[in-house]
């Protein structure tokens, strides 16, 4: 499918993304770019109907588009027709990202793996990289430059540790797990005793923390041990940059959580959740599968009700907070009527 690191006609690609051609099917594209953004040899997309006018004067070789699409104008790009155009394209992506940069096994001599290590077949340990005594490391995962694994963790096959990546002591990523630049996983807990002097004495960390399956972890976000058992991210979660992640909590399967969010120790957030940015939730609660909070929305207590939208800080219904919001936009106006009505009132007592 692909020459020259990139390159494909519009027949082959069809056939992997399982599309119909509308056009030259012989015509080949050896980039991919924005739609309008598109030039002559470029791949595009079209998923969002807010984009559709570059559809119509885009330059682009080959688009994408949802079979139920209807053209509204002639366009002299090829088209693919497929099931989901913001799918197809996740997918050539990861494809290409996987030709172009993951297709890497061996070892650099620059890095360092300790002989009571072991490590799966075609494995990658980039330049500049740790790897303690009782690593476990499945096949073809790939760990690039200045990435630390500490003592007895275990890393499941196909993964991918981006550089600058630490991995504490004894922590567990299952298979096909990404974790991008500069993530902690596995940290101390923030656990601190107040002392009779006024000062605070260290509770020690003793967990760990489990990555299941086709998790990914996104640039500078911190996952902390548990105290005394595991920190656990449940398969499929998706954690964007600058996430926190307290000690002791449980993410369920399939939720996904906004940059800037943060969620503090022994929380138990559901499945299928989705938090927008800056999402805090407090520690000790629950909240119920299917929950999508709001960006900025504050969680303070256990949200019982499954797959209800909640937004606001401390956080209420999602429609309930809006009707809310509506009045308190007009509460300098009401605060006005209200005195100038006290004002009335006196001057008739």
């Amino acid at each position: 499918m692909f020459k020259n690191d990139m390159e494909f006609n519009a027949k082959t690609l069809a056939e992997y993304l399982h599309g119909d051609v509308e056009g030259d099917p012989n015509v080949v594209a050896n980039t991919i770019a924005r739609i309008e953004q598109g030039k002559a040899g470029a791949l595009c997309f079209l998923a969002n109907p807010k984009y559709e006018q570059f559809l119509y004067t885009t330059k682009a070789s080959i688009v994408l588009v949802n079979r139920s699409f209807t053209l509204q104008q002639a366009v002299s790009a090829t088209l693919i027709r497929v099931d989901n155009a913001y799918e197809s394209i996740a997918s050539l992506l990861d494809l290409y990202n996987s030709m172009k940069t993951l297709n890497k096994k061996g070892r650099s001599w620059r890095a360092r793996v300790s002989w009571r290590a072991k490590l799966g077949k075609n494995v990658w340990v980039g330049a500049g990289s740790y790897i303690s005594r009782g690593v476990k490391i499945g096949n073809n995962t790939k760990i690039f430059p200045q990435v630390y694994i500490g003592d007895n963790v275990t890393i499941g096959d196909n993964c991918i540790l981006y550089p600058g990546v630490r991995i504490y002591h004894g922590c567990i990523i299952g298979n096909y797990c990404t974790v991008h630049a500069n993530s902690v996983i596995g940290a101390d807990g923030f656990g601190f005793a107040p002392t009779a002097d006024g000062s605070y004495k260290k509770i020690p960390q003793i967990g760990n923390v489990i990555l299941e399956d086709f998790v990914e972890v996104g640039a500078n976000t911190a996952i902390d041990r548990a105290t005394m058992d595991s920190t656990i991210i449940r398969k499929g979660v998706k954690i964007d940059n600058l996430v926190q992640i307290a000690h002791n909590v449980e993410v369920g399967e399939n939720t996904v959580i906004a940059a800037l969010s943060g969620v503090a120790g022994s929380t138990r957030i559901g499945k299928q959740c989705m938090f927008g940015g800056q999402v805090g939730v407090a520690g000790h609660i629950t909240v119920a599968d299917g929950t999508r909070a709001g960006a900025q929305t504050g969680i303070s207590y256990t949200v019982k009700k499954e797959n209800q939208a909640i937004s606001g800080s401390p956080a209420i219904g999602y429609t309930e907070y809006f009707k809310a919001f509506s009045i308190f936009r007009k509460l300098p106006e009401l605060k006005k009527q209200l005195d100038e009505l006290v004002k009335e009132n006196e001057k008739k007592e």
